[in-house]
């Protein structure tokens, strides 16, 4: 049986799903909670990461060891930049991910890891610094899925930072050292741990807001991860359908 593992670092980003899929709590994933579910001929493991980059790639490697899955789904919600064509409540698909504040502050303005010249991962000859490639044929179905199911969808470049960004100017200052439509705060861990196993990874997240001066009022968390969390059930169902073009 393939299996498919989905990760979220909210219980909030997984709750439909779990429901959804009537998904039951499986012991032995040591400090990462999960739960089970079959969905057709795939065993679904619905993982419980925590915030930020630390935990999500200690669950990643967790999960890739003990349970070597198939497929890794990295989901929840996430910041649009402007200009992206996003708005709150669409669907965001990464075609790559990009570790966007790891780098080198320097008299001239900041650079990336690339001026170090030490890679993040070095392998399967390539040495990457900041920016993780994703499998852009499976970005590209789970986008055309996305589209035909009703969803607003864009695909686009990811970057993960350690600090949201709270200000118009922070997110013009992302965007003019990586392009990018969404910003998250673990996608580019999940990315980088299923590269070192040789899984492939997709990552989708539901636009809770845009990346401007921060106000909460304009903010529609539970839009996001339902909108999301949505795609994602029809998604698994059309995967295990063997759906063309999904598979």
């Amino acid at each position: 049986m393939s299996r498919i593992i989905v990760t979220a670092s909210t219980r909030m980003e997984l709750s439909e799903l779990l429901a959804a899929t009537t998904a039951c709590a499986l012991p032995g994933g040591g400090h990462v909670p999960l739960h089970r579910a079959e969905v057709g001929g795939f065993e679904i493991l619905f993982a419980l990461t925590g915030i930020g980059k630390v935990n999500a790639a200690s669950a990643t490697t967790l999960l890739c060891e003990r349970y070597a899955p198939d497929l890794v789904i990295n989901t929840g919600c996430g910041g649009a930049f402007a200009g992206a064509g996003l708005a709150v409540g669409d669907l965001a698909v990464a075609d790559s991910e990009c570790l966007a504040d790891e780098g080198v502050t320097t008299p001239t303005g900041w650079r990336g890891l690339d001026l170090i010249g030490i890679p993040v991962y070095e392998g399967r000859g390539e040495r990457l610094f900041n920016r993780i490639p994703l499998d852009q044929e499976l970005a590209r179905r789970a986008l055309d899925c996305a589209t035909a199911g009703g969803f607003d969808a864009v695909m686009g470049p990811f970057l993960t930072v350690s600090t949201c960004s709270g200000t118009t100017r922070q997110g013009e200052e992302l965007l003019r050292r990586f392009p990018g439509v969404c910003e998250n705060m673990e996608g580019a861990a999940v990315a980088q741990v299923a590269l070192m196993y040789g899984v492939p990874c997709l990552e989708v997240r539901g636009i809770s807001n845009m990346v401007e001066d921060r106000d909460l009022s304009r903010w529609d968390l539970k839009r996001a991860v339902g909108q999301v969390q949505r795609f994602l059930g029809l998604y698994l169902e059309q995967l295990a359908a063997g759906r063309p073009g999904i598979r």
